[in-house]
């Protein structure tokens, strides 16, 4: 199945993200399909090729959580806005 998502790039402690097209099972950071655009999270600048990316949505292809919220904060795509991550509980230690 093919996936929508992030992959880091950019210096230690200076992320930035590309939005790429791989393999679901495939290792974000290797080869991918195509490059679809990319993320700077500390200025919130995401560009991207919509027409690309609906093209891919088009055929089949999913998307991660994040990328899912980052798309419809940009009006590329309709829809609800998904969970990305699920808070996990904090365990009680022992004394």
């Amino acid at each position: 199945m093919l996936m929508i998502r992030l992959s880091r790039v950019g210096k230690k402690n200076l992320p930035m993200y590309r939005l790429v097209i791989s393999e679901k099972a495939r290792d974000p950071y290797g080869r991918a399909l195509e490059i679809l655009g990319s993320y700077n999270p500390h200025s919130k600048d995401l560009q991207v090729k919509a027409d690309r990316v609906k093209y891919w949505l088009s055929k089949g292809s999913q998307m991660s959580p994040t990328v899912n919220n980052l798309l419809l904060d940009k009006k590329i795509i309709d829809g609800k806005k998904v969970m990305a991550s699920k808070p996990g509980k904090k365990k009680e230690e022992k004394k």
